[in-house]
């Protein structure tokens, strides 16, 4: 399998996490579909001797943890991360809960930190990687009603851009995807 990867795909239920997956999956590389609910995955990119569906809420730092190992015990490798799981609340921020704010940042931000500290062992050891996030143009520049979006999504770019410096010399490569 030197010419396909193994991909794991946060977010791969709807969307554009479906989208990758299928892309994926259709480029005959081996994926680790991951979400909330996983009979949607199943439901939305069908069945393949390469796929592997979990469980996991990216907030969740054991189960993003065991979607690696599953990974690995499967596939043996995981070359391509997408960080595509992600949550929007709209409003004026004043009317935004605590609670609201606190889950967009969970996440947006920590649940691509989740999952990306759980597989860069295994990158580090393969010496080679991509880790791929899905942002968005509010987190370059803020509109209104998505104050604490543009704030998750601006934690994110950060975040990403720093973390390309630390994994460069271990082969391992980022990528920030601002769609639109």
């Amino acid at each position: 399998m030197t010419d396909k990867k193994v991909w794991l795909i946060t977010g791969a239920g709807r969307g554009m996490g479906a989208s990758i997956t299928r892309a994926a999956l259709d480029g005959g590389h081996a994926v680790v579909a991951t979400g909330r609910r996983p009979g949607e995955i199943a439901a939305a990119v069908g069945k393949s001797d390469r796929l592997l569906v979990a469980a996991v809420d990216v907030t969740n730092v054991d189960e993003c943890s065991a979607a690696a190992a599953a990974a690995l015990e499967r596939f043996g490798r995981i070359d391509v991360l997408v960080n595509n799981a992600g949550a929007s609340f709209k409003g004026y921020f004043e009317e935004m809960s605590p609670a609201q704010v606190e889950q967009q940042l969970a996440v947006n931000l920590l649940g691509p930190m989740n999952v990306t500290r759980a597989v860069l062992p295994v990158m580090r050891r393969q010496r080679s990687g991509h880790v791929i996030s899905i942002s968005s143009g509010a987190g370059l520049i803020g509109f209104e009603y998505s104050s604490v979006y543009a704030a998750s999504k601006s934690g994110l770019e950060g975040w990403m851009t720093a973390l390309a410096a630390e994994v460069e010399p271990f082969g391992i490569h980022t990528t920030i995807v601002n769609p639109g």
